[in-house]
């Protein structure tokens, strides 16, 4: 009976842990939206990790580790939901100002090329 009190507690781990690190954001990598209506829209987790954000900063109260698990719309993100739990216009730049657009929006360059051509 102990040894399979044992075995339980590393395999509940295992079955916690290994699935969120299945679908976690690689460093240097970008997730894209592309049915986004203003066009594609990306992500960049390095970006919100230099700002001191941890994937459990989002994730799962915000969002679902899998990409695709929630249909997140303009209106959603302007209600306060997914993004616009902190880009509220108070924590970061709010969902709804139209001259950030570019930020999510992003037609090509990933942020630390713009930030080092100081565009960012």
């Amino acid at each position: 009976m102990i040894k399979k009190r044992r075995l339980l507690f590393p395999m509940l781990l295992f079955m916690l842990f290994i699935p969120a690190a299945l679908f976690a954001v690689p460093s240097g990598q970008i997730i894209t939206w592309e049915d986004g209506a203003q066009g594609a829209v990306k992500f960049e987790g390095e970006e919100h990790a230099e700002k001191g954000f941890k994937c459990g900063s989002c994730h799962p109260s915000l969002f679902q580790m899998k990409k695709g698990s929630a249909k997140i719309t303009m209106a959603a993100l302007n209600k306060g939901q997914f993004c616009g739990h902190c880009h509220d216009g108070r924590t970061a730049f709010a969902t709804d100002n139209p001259d950030k657009c570019h930020e999510c929006h992003k037609k090509e360059k990933r942020h630390h090329e713009q930030k080092e051509k100081g565009h960012h």
